[in-house]
């Protein structure tokens, strides 16, 4: 299995037998390096209802029929707009024929606007663990540091997380630390930082100042072989 990052969110994760994209923020996302119409995935997880994070989620859906997995009102108005969409909540977990999702909570908003200019409320946002080939994921969305991050450490054994060290709108470096430190995964991938100048920070810098775990700065397009 290969993980790959890909500015912002967006991460890639292909098994053996399927593709799975998280928060695809790919159009208008200068850091990233994919494109969306190139892209075919089995499925679609979202943390939350973030321009940032949906992205190009419907247009890459309408396409390829993939499946979107998102918390319930975001899920709800997926299916509105003749998706195909599977809705979950906090604290559930689902195993589907690509891997296993269960939503963690985050400390964060989820509102975004549509194609037609609606603001569309997207339910509380939410981390993903993605456990699939006797490997375990942790995305944990866009977040501040929360005390229950200890649990969700204490309860799963994390292959490789995904923090957000930005600051402003989510966690910083320095609290990014701690959340390292208290989740205890294998490896930890700092993402949503330097998308735009009000998140600017040195991944390297945070990859280097993580003690639990070791600490890897992807560039966009690169990834890691679980």
């Amino acid at each position: 299995m290969k993980v790959s990052f890909h500015g912002q969110s967006v991460v890639k994760i292909v098994t053996e037998n399927h593709t799975i994209l998280i928060d695809p923020f790919i159009t208008g996302n200068d850091t990233c390096d994919l494109h969306a119409e190139e892209e075919n995935p089995d499925a679609i997880l979202l943390t939350h209802g973030h321009n940032d994070h949906v992205g190009d989620t419907i247009s890459i859906a309408k396409r390829t029929n993939c499946l979107i997995v998102a918390p319930n009102e975001l899920a709800v108005y997926m299916e509105s707009r003749g998706l195909n969409a599977h809705p979950m909540h906090i604290g559930g977990a689902h195993t589907f024929d690509f891997g296993k999702v269960k939503f963690t909570p985050a400390f964060h908003g989820s509102m975004f606007e549509d194609e037609e200019g609606n603001k569309i409320y997207g339910g509380m946002p939410g981390g993903i663990l993605f456990s699939v080939e006797n490997k375990t994921i942790y995305h944990a969305g866009d977040t501040a540091l929360f005390s229950d991050l200890k649990l969700i450490g204490e309860m799963n054994q994390i292959d490789l997380a995904f923090l957000p060290i930005g600051d402003n709108f989510t966690m910083g470096p320095e609290d990014a630390l701690i959340a390292a430190d208290w989740i205890k995964a294998k490896r930890i991938v700092p993402m949503h930082y330097n998308t735009f100048p009000l998140i600017e920070q040195d991944g390297e810098a945070f990859a280097n100042k993580v003690k639990t775990g070791q600490g890897i700065a992807l560039k966009p397009g690169e990834g890691i072989e679980l």
